[in-house]
């Protein structure tokens, strides 16, 4: 199976099923019926800024899926990608990193766009030894739009890699990420945060394979749901034969703020080694009354209370953001999803 063929071919069948189990709570042959037509060119230079464009050395823009060539960053780069999509057409784009041993990269990635597209994102990050990069992701997609975002990520032995992915959701939208660990003392840390409302839909996928000794994977994702909104959280770690010494820690939290917004959540250990410290933990609940309760007798209206209790709920996982200007900007991005 390939998004980017089925997209490029107008093949439907091709597309990702409820058959697919990686795929049964995001369906999208179900709900696509007719490929669209590829879409218009889209000018990189009449776009506007991204999200993070203010912070970067470098902004690179694809737009309607076409954008750069294959990056190799040496020392340190702060760079901005903005995928830009308009119009209700079909476009798949790819983009590779190599970031050489000892280097640095802080990678601000941002989705946005008008209309009803189908897009498609194929990222591949490698990190050589003793590379460090931050990834921090914000998608605002299209509420008509359906978009996939993929990423392969591999680690070389001393590297670390920590990953934020901030998301409003799209009618229908996956964010995934498999990550290769190498052991050797390398870091993982994979976070996210989303916040959807209306009729949106958010999958956050991600595998972490430790094939090697001596790694370290940390991971949160907190959401909040309301209205008819759907949040999808699938998160797996698998320790390989042979790779002791791994630490793993997963955890997914989630609020549900309507009686027809639905979370779906599928955390999971896969471990084939003996000498292993690993764990996982899932909850999904409301908000706490008692709080509430104390908050209103203190005189906050109630929507600015409930808004306050949120937005400190998913405040710890924006405040494990590294950079200083993307802490920031994701801050103000989630108070103002909650506030709304």
């Amino acid at each position: 199976m390939s998004l980017a063929e089925a997209i490029r071919e107008r093949d439907v069948s091709r597309l990702p099923s409820r058959r697919d189990e990686d795929w049964r709570w995001t369906d999208l042959r179900g709900l696509i019926r007719q490929a669209p037509e590829p879409s218009a060119p889209l000018a990189a230079d009449r776009v506007g800024e991204g999200p993070f464009s203010s912070l970067a050395g470098r902004t690179l823009v694809v737009a309607n899926g076409r954008g750069p060539a294959p990056l190799q960053i040496e020392g340190e780069a702060v760079i901005a990608v903005d995928f830009v999509s308009a119009g209700d057409g079909g476009h798949a784009a790819a983009l590779s990193l190599t970031v050489a041993p000892g280097a640095t990269l802080i990678l601000l990635e941002s989705y946005r766009g008008e209309g009803g597209y189908l897009s498609h994102a194929a990222l591949s990050i490698a990190l050589g030894e003793g590379a460090r990069v931050e990834r921090v992701v914000l998608a605002d997609a299209s509420a008509d739009a359906v978009e996939v975002s993929q990423a392969e990520v591999a680690l070389s032995p001393g590297a670390a890699f920590a990953q934020t992915l901030l998301t409003s959701g799209a009618r229908r939208q996956r964010i995934e990420t498999r990550l290769r660990h190498a052991g050797g003392q390398a870091e993982a840390r994979l976070d996210g945060v989303y916040l959807l409302a209306g009729k949106r839909h958010a999958d956050l996928t991600s595998v972490v394979t430790h094939a090697a000794m001596h790694g370290a994977t940390s991971q949160l994702a907190k959401g909040v749901v309301r209205d008819q909104a759907r949040a999808v959280f699938q998160g797996r770690i698998v320790v390989a034969e042979h790779a002791d010494h791994t630490e793993a820690r997963m955890g997914h939290h989630a609020l549900i703020l309507s009686d027809q917004a639905e979370v779906d959540a599928k955390p999971e250990l896969e471990i084939y080694a003996d000498d292993v410290a690993c764990a996982h933990g899932n909850s999904i609940g409301v908000l706490d009354e008692e709080a509430l309760f104390y908050m209103r007798q203190r005189g906050l209206p109630e929507g600015q209370a409930r808004a306050l209790l949120t937005e400190a709920f998913v405040g710890e996982v924006i405040d494990r953001i590294g950079h200083d200007g993307a802490r920031e900007i994701a801050r103000a991005w989630a108070a103002e999803r909650l506030q709304a």
